[in-house]
């Protein structure tokens, strides 16, 4: 059943999580060529992945396609953090993950240059630290650079 909110009570959940939360109602706004879809309860299933693509595909004449088929650049889905293999690979690193819910990860294009990769991984760490936020450790992604 579709429960519908009255203006006064929208604007009461706005105020809410604007006291509470990263939420500003300045910046909603349409948002035209998104699409969104997950399972209310949180709850895993493959027919969420299946339903995003859809939406991808039904997307392209807003310019969400994967423009560049050889590298993945362009439009995609995001989903949740693939623990079992994130766990496997960064055990391969020498770093153990908390259980899932318990990290974030941050997906970064780094310098190349050794001693500007070097600086940015101190930047990183610094703020990281500044904030209270411990670093497992950095893990670095099999490319291709042929295909670009």
């Amino acid at each position: 059943m579709e429960r519908h909110l009255t203006t006064e009570q929208k604007e009461a959940l706005r105020t809410a999580a604007a006291e509470h939360g990263l939420y500003r109602h300045a910046y909603e706004h349409d948002a035209c060529g998104m699409g969104f879809v997950a399972h209310l309860k949180g709850e895993k299933s493959h027919s969420i992945i299946a339903d995003a693509l859809t939406v991808l595909d039904n997307m392209s004449h807003r310019g969400a396609c994967g423009c560049d088929p050889e590298t993945g650049d362009g439009a995609g889905i995001m989903t949740q953090i693939p623990h079992e293999l994130y766990k496997e690979l960064c055990a391969e690193q020498g770093f153990t993950l908390p259980e899932p819910g318990r990290y974030a990860v941050g997906m970064l294009f780094l310098p190349l240059d050794g001693e500007k990769k070097h600086k940015a991984k101190a930047l990183i760490e610094r703020i990281l630290a500044e904030d209270r936020q411990p670093l497992l450790g950095f893990r670095p992604v099999k490319v291709n650079p042929e295909a670009c």
